[in-house]
């Protein structure tokens, strides 16, 4: 079975998320008098954070409930009001996202708050080199990923209501200071390379003040393609974004050129120029001329820190499952790259690092 086929669909809502349907049938009735009549509830496979779920309607029509997963979560981790916040507004804008519906803060309804979207209709791609496509395809694909991305970064943040989302401002450092307590918080074993990384990072943060609102987790299985089009329909899990710096964020997206083989789901070994995916190069120019900068500077610091943000990510999967939280079914296997990622981090930072 591929990766795509183990995270794509749904499946009977896992024993440790089962909530009481009709609660939330009663609270859907009360709240939105257009979307009653509940008649099913299904978990969907994929993600690693925030359970998600689908709603289906005696008419048909399918929503998506997200909710804070239940047990011990590590400060300000699983914000879905932010979610919440960040999709309406939003929908303002050219960047794509599903129709928010409603935010929930009451935990008597489902035993955490969750607010409810649409159901976006489309393509989710777990594997960053797309088998199966035609070369061409995927060469469109990839320009649509840069070209969303490039959209976020220029949004106003301010204009749509977004001016407080964040500090503007020595952004990474702040990140730097969260990722290394988030990890503390959730430690299951002792990684050279991270405690290295958390040392090294805070004395080389670059003086780049420019602001942004950032995703924080914006890679390929966080967007939903149209059905046959390389047109990307609504992006997803916006859980860790506020306002930052717009470099660091496309870095993040940009670590699966750097990463593969066993070391977490990228195209590093892959032909590039065969599969018709653009090269690190070639990608980070386009979204230069997207974005109207000359170049990205300090790179690969960027791409260091991204690899110690996404290692204190992992190790708070690995901390949920060893608290019998975890969303994903392949939870265990996905936190154990924690060390292999903070491992690749840091050989990236020796060079500058010394």
């Amino acid at each position: 079975m591929s990766v795509d086929d183990e995270n794509t669909g749904t499946m009977p809502v896992r024993e440790q998320h089962r909530f009481e349907a009709q609660r939330l049938a009663d609270w859907m009735d009360r709240t939105l008098p257009d979307c009653r009549g509940l008649t099913g509830v299904e978990q969907f496979k994929g993600g690693q954070s925030n359970p998600t779920f689908l709603l289906t309607l005696a008419d048909r029509r399918r929503l998506v409930l997200r909710r804070k997963p239940p047990g011990k979560l590590l400060p300000s981790a699983h914000a879905v009001d932010r979610e919440f916040r960040i999709i309406s507004a939003l929908a303002q804008t050219d960047v794509p996202v599903a129709r928010a519906r409603a935010l929930c803060l009451d935990d008597s309804v489902v035993g955490t708050p969750f607010y409810i979207m649409d159901y976006v209709e489309g393509r989710v791609f777990w594997e960053p080199d797309l088998p199966g496509l035609e070369p061409a395809e995927r060469a469109r694909l990839y320009d649509a990923l840069n070209d969303v991305i490039a959209r976020l970064h220029r949004v106003d943040y301010a204009a749509i209501g977004l001016g407080d989302y964040g500090r503007p401002g020595n952004y990474v450092r702040r990140q730097i200071d969260r990722w290394t307590k988030q990890y503390r918080a959730s430690e299951t074993e002792t990684i050279e390379a991270m405690d290295r990384l958390i040392a090294w990072l805070p004395d080389h943060v670059p003086q780049d003040e420019a602001t942004s609102i950032v995703h924080g987790d914006y890679r390929l299985d966080n967007v939903i393609f149209h059905p046959t089009e390389p047109r990307i329909l609504a992006v997803l899990d916006w859980e860790l974004s506020t306002l930052g710096n717009p470099v660091s964020d496309f870095a993040y997206h940009m670590m699966s050129w750097r990463l593969g083989g066993t070391t977490y789901r990228g195209l590093k070994g892959h032909d590039l120029a065969a599969l018709g995916i653009p090269g690190e190069a070639e990608y980070r120019r386009r979204y230069c001329e997207r974005t109207g900068r000359r170049e990205l500077a300090h790179w690969e610091f960027y791409t260091a820190y991204n690899m110690f943000r996404l290692a204190g990510i992992l190790q708070g999967i690995m901390g949920r499952v060893m608290e019998g939280t975890a969303a994903n079914l392949r939870a265990r296997e996905t936190g154990a790259r924690a060390r292999a990622i903070a491992e690749a981090g840091w050989a990236l930072a020796q060079p500058a690092g010394g």
